[in-house]
């Protein structure tokens, strides 16, 4: 189903509007990134409906993260090599179909499977996106169109929690999962008429690569995450917590190497991060995907069962945030171009590095209203001054033929920053539970009551929140050194001799 090379150099932006394509593009990439931070205010209510526990329903996230992180760096290779439109199309789809199964399920393990079909629907959206834009806008106007495309998955992953408390609260946990399909459908049909076929380029494929990486992965992501459950100790038999963990990393350095000795056409690869400013991206934004999934997991416990909101009350704190982001996105998408990254992106890892720490030094239960809303209005900025930056900064000096793997190994950092952050903030929840002499699970007796904790828990379970939001603030310091780092662009792409868009192929 390999679609026709071409064999006309006709630039695409001389038959298709590049920017009706992007935002037919831009419809889908938001419907999947919302699902990565949607599921956190909905956490309460999952709880108490599916009879399930926290770690479970951190797993409903971290299932969906994993099957989206692993996949996505074969996802973009096969979009090179059968056309970007036609991967977008197909995980579009499943992607729908799946977000309809996740709403009919009854039991949490079911959720979490249908989960990870849904992620495998994402894996093939996301790299899809970012290369079409690679390849239909020239270097001179790549920075503004990243720019949109990059304040799309800020945007989006702050939109998640409010659209979700609405939901949660008006119509039931179920439809966070069931108004994709509408959203799936008008995206299909818009990408199927705005998106133009491109030249495709064929490819071999690093069947071993996508192993160690996937097996790699889930040995490193399971052994956090459960962890704490079994006192980091034995799961079953001769496995234990540090064997697991131990064991990814093992398996993801073998990978490297694999990478490194792997010929042919490795999954990764490493000739891209020849370009400094490509390697510190990915450093940068898998700091923002670990940052923003930790964050949303203690804050909207902390607002549901200490100050005893309801979902769409919890949700309508992080408005000042998305708005914020929305505002400012098309003033700095017109810097993008203009400016040197590290100026950008280290104004804006500094603004949510001390959002998260304000953040978590008020979240106590006698905190008024505006006190919380002043720190959500910072990372709102800050927000905006990260992701466009870097999502352009990372494609800017990128080839057309590198344009799949190199998108697809930027998006892979970020779902792995993401995927590490839901694990590790599970892991601090639990062990700062306990360590303020909880000895039972609160989220569960809070949900069940269907409003706030008991007095008696009350403060210890806001301490516990407050030090668990510590955690991203710790992980974003990393991006913050990154972004320090930058250096001034590069006048050629790595790989090739002169910047030219891709020739585009007659659009259906």
């Amino acid at each position: 189903m390999a679609s026709p090379t071409t064999t006309g150099p006709q630039p695409a932006a001389t038959h298709k509007d590049p920017w009706a394509a992007l935002v037919a593009l831009c419809i889908g990439f938001f419907m999947i990134l919302v699902d990565t931070t949607i599921v956190s205010v909905a956490t309460p209510a999952i709880i108490e409906d599916l009879d399930a526990q926290v770690n479970d329903v951190v797993w409903v996230t971290s299932a969906y993260l994993l099957a989206y992180a692993v996949p996505v760096l074969i996802t973009g290779r096969l979009g090179d090599r059968y056309g970007p439109k036609n991967l977008y199309l197909t995980g579009l789809t499943v992607f729908t179909l799946s977000s309809l199964w996740c709403g009919l399920t009854s039991s949490v393990e079911m959720l979490i499977v249908a989960r990870v079909f849904q992620g495998l629907g994402a894996s093939m959206i996301t790299p899809q996106t970012m290369a079409i834009i690679t390849r239909i806008f020239p270097v001179e106007r790549r920075g503004r169109a990243m720019a949109l495309w990059g304040a799309t998955a800020g945007v989006a992953t702050l939109v998640g929690p409010i659209l979700g408390g609405v939901l949660v609260d008006s119509l039931g946990w179920a439809w966070i999962f069931f108004i994709n399909v509408p959203v799936g459908v008008v995206g299909f049909v818009l990408a199927a008429r705005l998106v133009p076929r491109l030249e495709t380029h064929t490819h071999t494929f690093d069947w071993l690569g996508v192993v160690l990486s996937g097996v790699g992965m889930f040995l490193l992501v399971f052994g956090i995450q459960e962890g704490h459950q079994y006192d980091w100790g034995t799961i079953t038999g001769a496995v234990t917590v540090p064997a697991l963990i131990v064991g990814g990393l093992v398996v993801l350095a073998v990978f490297v190497f694999w990478q490194a000795r792997n010929r042919s056409e490795p999954l990764v690869p490493l000739r891209l991060f020849r370009d400094r400013n490509f390697s510190l991206a990915n450093v940068g934004i898998s700091t923002m995907g670990f940052a923003i999934t930790a964050m949303s997991f203690p804050f909207m416990l902390y607002a549901q069962l200490v100050r005893g909101l309801s979902p769409t009350q919890s949700a309508l704190l992080l408005v000042p945030m998305a708005v914020g982001s929305i505002v400012l996105a098309p003033f700095v998408g017109r810097l993008t171009d203009r400016l040197h990254p590290r100026s950008l992106t280290l104004f804006g890892f500094a603004a949510v590095t001390t959002s998260l720490w304000w953040t978590s030094r008020v979240m106590t239960p006698g905190t008024a209203t505006w006190q919380i809303l002043l720190p959500m209005v910072l990372l709102g900025i800050g927000n905006a001054f990260v992701w466009a930056p870097l999502s352009a900064t990372a494609t800017r000096n990128l080839p057309p033929r590198l344009a799949g793997a190199g998108a697809g190994v930027y998006n892979a950092t970020r779902q792995v920053g993401a995927v590490l952050g839901s694990a590790a903030v599970a892991v601090a929840m639990d062990s700062r539970i306990a360590a303020h002499g909880l000895s039972f699970d609160p989220s569960r007796a809070g949900a069940s009551s269907g409003g706030a904790m008991p007095a008696p828990v009350v403060d210890a379970f806001s301490s516990a929140m407050s030090d668990a939001m510590l955690l991203p603030t710790v992980v974003l310091v990393v991006g913050l050194v990154a972004a320090a780092s930058f250096e001034h662009f590069q006048r050629q792409p790595v790989g090739a001799t002169a910047p030219a868009p891709a020739p585009a192929a007659q659009s259906e």
